[in-house]
Protein backbone atom coordinates (compact mmCIF):
# COMPACT_ATOMS: atom_id res chain seq x y z
CA UNK A 1 0.00 0.00 0.00
CA UNK A 2 1.33 3.61 -0.72
CA UNK A 3 2.34 6.11 2.08
CA UNK A 4 -0.60 8.50 2.72
CA UNK A 5 2.19 11.33 2.66
CA UNK A 6 5.68 11.71 1.18
CA UNK A 7 8.24 14.53 2.58
CA UNK A 8 10.99 15.62 0.78
CA UNK A 9 13.86 17.48 1.33
CA UNK A 10 14.54 20.43 -1.15
CA UNK A 11 18.40 20.56 -2.05
CA UNK A 12 20.07 17.38 -2.97
CA UNK A 13 16.53 15.66 -3.62
CA UNK A 14 14.23 18.03 -5.71
CA UNK A 15 16.92 20.23 -7.06
CA UNK A 16 21.01 20.18 -7.48
CA UNK A 17 21.91 22.93 -5.86
CA UNK A 18 24.78 21.77 -3.53
CA UNK A 19 27.34 22.14 -6.30
CA UNK A 20 26.57 25.69 -7.21
CA UNK A 21 26.28 26.26 -2.65
CA UNK A 22 29.77 24.51 -2.31
CA UNK A 23 31.43 26.74 -4.61
CA UNK A 24 30.54 30.09 -3.47
CA UNK A 25 31.17 28.86 -0.02
CA UNK A 26 34.79 27.24 -0.84
CA UNK A 27 35.54 30.70 -2.90
CA UNK A 28 34.10 32.57 0.05
CA UNK A 29 35.81 30.90 3.32
CA UNK A 30 39.28 30.66 1.36
CA UNK A 31 38.96 34.26 0.99
CA UNK A 32 38.24 34.71 4.58
CA UNK A 33 41.09 32.66 5.99
CA UNK A 34 39.77 28.88 5.70
CA UNK A 35 41.49 27.01 3.03
CA UNK A 36 39.14 24.66 1.89
CA UNK A 37 38.12 22.99 -1.89
CA UNK A 38 33.98 22.66 -3.10
CA UNK A 39 34.40 18.92 -1.86
CA UNK A 40 35.56 19.40 1.47
CA UNK A 41 32.72 22.26 1.73
CA UNK A 42 30.33 19.31 0.98
CA UNK A 43 31.60 16.79 3.13
CA UNK A 44 31.66 18.93 6.20
CA UNK A 45 28.67 21.19 5.95
CA UNK A 46 26.19 19.24 3.38
CA UNK A 47 22.75 19.31 5.48
CA UNK A 48 24.20 22.19 8.18
CA UNK A 49 22.20 25.60 8.04
CA UNK A 50 24.68 28.87 7.10
CA UNK A 51 24.41 29.90 10.47
CA UNK A 52 25.66 25.89 11.41
CA UNK A 53 28.51 26.56 8.32
CA UNK A 54 28.97 30.36 10.33
CA UNK A 55 29.84 28.71 13.71
CA UNK A 56 31.90 25.61 12.55
CA UNK A 57 33.98 27.89 9.97
CA UNK A 58 34.56 29.92 12.70
CA UNK A 59 35.82 27.08 14.55
CA UNK A 60 38.01 26.04 11.81
CA UNK A 61 39.94 29.14 11.93
CA UNK A 62 37.82 31.38 9.29
CA UNK A 63 37.86 34.82 9.98
CA UNK A 64 34.26 35.95 9.28
CA UNK A 65 32.90 39.93 9.25
CA UNK A 66 29.89 40.87 10.91
CA UNK A 67 27.11 40.56 8.51
CA UNK A 68 28.49 37.26 7.10
CA UNK A 69 25.60 35.51 6.94
CA UNK A 70 23.40 37.85 5.07
CA UNK A 71 26.28 38.31 2.84
CA UNK A 72 26.65 34.25 1.96
CA UNK A 73 22.71 34.49 1.13
CA UNK A 74 23.27 36.80 -1.00
CA UNK A 75 25.85 35.35 -3.22
CA UNK A 76 23.94 32.24 -2.94
CA UNK A 77 20.87 34.05 -3.61
CA UNK A 78 22.20 35.06 -7.36
CA UNK A 79 23.95 31.99 -8.06
CA UNK A 80 20.36 30.02 -8.00
CA UNK A 81 18.91 32.81 -10.26
CA UNK A 82 20.36 31.63 -12.58
CA UNK A 83 19.17 28.48 -12.46
CA UNK A 84 19.54 24.42 -11.29
CA UNK A 85 19.35 21.11 -12.28
CA UNK A 86 16.28 19.06 -11.26
CA UNK A 87 17.15 15.73 -9.80
CA UNK A 88 16.57 13.24 -11.86
CA UNK A 89 13.38 10.81 -11.74
CA UNK A 90 11.60 12.93 -8.81
CA UNK A 91 9.51 14.97 -11.64
CA UNK A 92 7.54 11.39 -12.40
CA UNK A 93 7.79 10.40 -8.79
CA UNK A 94 5.27 13.29 -7.73
CA UNK A 95 3.41 12.76 -10.79
CA UNK A 96 2.89 8.97 -9.55
CA UNK A 97 1.95 10.33 -6.28
CA UNK A 98 -0.27 12.56 -7.58
CA UNK A 99 -2.15 9.83 -9.17
CA UNK A 100 -1.89 7.55 -6.47
CA UNK A 101 -3.61 10.51 -4.15
CA UNK A 102 -0.46 10.71 -2.26
CA UNK A 103 -0.14 13.94 -0.53
CA UNK A 104 3.17 15.83 -0.77
CA UNK A 105 5.04 18.39 1.25
CA UNK A 106 8.63 19.74 1.45
CA UNK A 107 11.13 19.48 4.48
CA UNK A 108 13.97 21.49 4.19
CA UNK A 109 16.58 23.21 6.22
CA UNK A 110 16.94 26.16 3.96
CA UNK A 111 14.97 29.65 4.23
CA UNK A 112 11.59 29.48 2.39
CA UNK A 113 13.72 32.30 0.26
CA UNK A 114 15.88 30.05 -1.06
CA UNK A 115 13.49 27.36 -2.10
CA UNK A 116 11.31 29.90 -3.81
CA UNK A 117 14.73 30.69 -6.13
CA UNK A 118 15.86 27.42 -6.62
CA UNK A 119 12.54 25.74 -7.34
CA UNK A 120 10.32 28.63 -9.52
CA UNK A 121 12.44 28.18 -12.59
CA UNK A 122 11.36 24.24 -12.68
CA UNK A 123 7.47 24.72 -11.15
CA UNK A 124 7.88 22.69 -8.63
CA UNK A 125 7.42 25.53 -6.24
CA UNK A 126 3.93 26.04 -7.39
CA UNK A 127 3.57 21.94 -7.11
CA UNK A 128 4.35 22.42 -3.83
CA UNK A 129 3.28 25.46 -2.41
CA UNK A 130 1.15 25.51 0.53
CA UNK A 131 2.79 22.47 2.05
CA UNK A 132 6.63 24.09 2.08
CA UNK A 133 8.29 23.95 5.43
CA UNK A 134 11.89 25.40 6.87
CA UNK A 135 14.01 24.33 9.58
CA UNK A 136 14.42 28.45 9.78
CA UNK A 137 10.96 28.51 10.89
CA UNK A 138 10.38 24.40 12.57
CA UNK A 139 13.45 23.37 13.77
CA UNK A 140 16.27 22.27 11.97
CA UNK A 141 16.76 18.71 11.23
CA UNK A 142 17.51 16.35 12.71
CA UNK A 143 15.62 17.26 15.25
CA UNK A 144 12.14 15.09 14.21
CA UNK A 145 10.06 18.69 15.24
CA UNK A 146 9.59 20.02 11.47
CA UNK A 147 8.83 16.29 10.33
CA UNK A 148 5.75 16.23 13.19
CA UNK A 149 4.47 19.69 12.24
CA UNK A 150 3.97 18.73 8.48
CA UNK A 151 2.39 15.25 9.60
CA UNK A 152 0.50 16.88 11.94
CA UNK A 153 -0.84 19.89 9.42
CA UNK A 154 -1.93 16.76 7.13
CA UNK A 155 -3.63 14.84 9.77
CA UNK A 156 -1.33 11.78 8.68
CA UNK A 157 0.59 9.15 11.55
CA UNK A 158 4.20 8.28 11.03
CA UNK A 159 3.53 5.04 9.72
CA UNK A 160 1.59 6.18 7.14
CA UNK A 161 4.59 8.62 6.24
CA UNK A 162 7.40 8.65 4.31
CA UNK A 163 10.41 10.81 3.99
CA UNK A 164 13.06 10.75 1.22
CA UNK A 165 16.38 12.78 2.13
CA UNK A 166 20.44 12.78 1.10
CA UNK A 167 21.77 13.44 4.23
CA UNK A 168 21.90 12.19 7.72
CA UNK A 169 20.14 15.05 9.51
CA UNK A 170 17.58 14.08 7.31
CA UNK A 171 17.30 10.10 8.22
CA UNK A 172 17.79 10.65 11.80
CA UNK A 173 15.08 13.27 11.78
CA UNK A 174 13.07 10.85 10.46
CA UNK A 175 14.16 7.55 12.56
CA UNK A 176 13.21 10.53 15.46
CA UNK A 177 9.88 10.81 13.78
CA UNK A 178 9.21 7.40 13.88
CA UNK A 179 8.77 7.78 9.78
CA UNK A 180 10.09 5.40 7.33
CA UNK A 181 13.02 6.77 5.25
CA UNK A 182 14.82 6.63 1.87
CA UNK A 183 18.36 7.80 1.36
CA UNK A 184 18.70 9.49 -1.96
CA UNK A 185 22.94 8.52 -2.62
CA UNK A 186 22.84 8.54 -6.17
CA UNK A 187 25.97 10.76 -6.37
CA UNK A 188 27.41 9.67 -2.44
CA UNK A 189 28.47 7.07 -0.16
CA UNK A 190 25.35 4.65 0.97
CA UNK A 191 27.78 4.55 4.32
CA UNK A 192 26.55 7.98 5.37
CA UNK A 193 23.51 5.96 6.13
CA UNK A 194 25.01 4.87 9.21
CA UNK A 195 22.52 3.58 11.80
CA UNK A 196 19.26 5.68 10.97
CA UNK A 197 17.53 2.77 9.45
CA UNK A 198 16.98 5.12 6.02
CA UNK A 199 16.83 2.70 2.86
CA UNK A 200 19.75 3.81 0.05
CA UNK A 201 18.28 4.19 -3.29
CA UNK A 202 20.30 5.20 -6.51
CA UNK A 203 17.39 7.08 -8.38
CA UNK A 204 13.91 7.74 -7.67
CA UNK A 205 12.32 5.51 -9.75
CA UNK A 206 13.16 2.83 -6.89
CA UNK A 207 11.37 4.77 -4.83
CA UNK A 208 8.14 4.72 -6.90
CA UNK A 209 8.45 1.11 -7.06
CA UNK A 210 8.79 0.30 -3.64
CA UNK A 211 5.62 2.44 -2.75
CA UNK A 212 3.97 0.58 -5.17
CA UNK A 213 3.39 3.36 -7.12
CA UNK A 214 2.32 2.90 -10.83
CA UNK A 215 4.55 4.26 -13.66
CA UNK A 216 3.51 6.70 -15.75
Amino acid sequence: MPPELVIFDCDGVLVDTEPATDAILSENLTRHGLPIAPHEVHQLFAGCTMAGVEVAARKRGANLPNGWLDDIYDAVFAELRKGVPVIAGVIDLIAQCDAAGVRRAIASNGPIKKMEISLTPSGLWDLFEGRIYSGHDHGPKPKPDMLQRIMADANVAAQNTVMIDDMPAGFNAAKAAGVRCFGYVADGDPARIGDSRARPVSHMSEIAAALGLKAR
